[in-house]
């Protein structure tokens, strides 16, 4: 579980933390009696972490359109609260 700490004690997200495309490409498996391909292994893990990069890459472009959105909404928001003020001239 990926921890936060908060106060300097570690407080749980209740996701599990999230690999990273190094870890993936990097990740050692043991050694088997009847072991896989390491050449196959090393492919299959090359491309796991190409497409985690971009799913990492994607999540950071929706958080900043997210962020944009909110910010865009708390802007109109406010000319909306300042045309209908009383001080403004407004209806209420």
């Amino acid at each position: 579980m990926a921890q936060v700490y908060r106060g300097g004690q570690p407080y749980g997200t209740g996701r599990p933390a999230l690999l990273t495309p190094h870890e993936v490409r990097t990740h050692e498996f043991p050694p088997r009696r009847r072991g896989v391909d390491p050449v196959d292994v090393g492919r299959f893990q090359a491309r796991l972490a190409d497409e985690l990069a971009a799913l990492h890459q994607e999540i950071r472009a929706l958080a900043q359109e997210n962020d944009r959105l909110k910010r865009a909404l708390r802007d109109w928001q406010t000319r909306q609260a300042a045309q209908c003020s009383p001080r403004n001239g407004g209806r209420w």
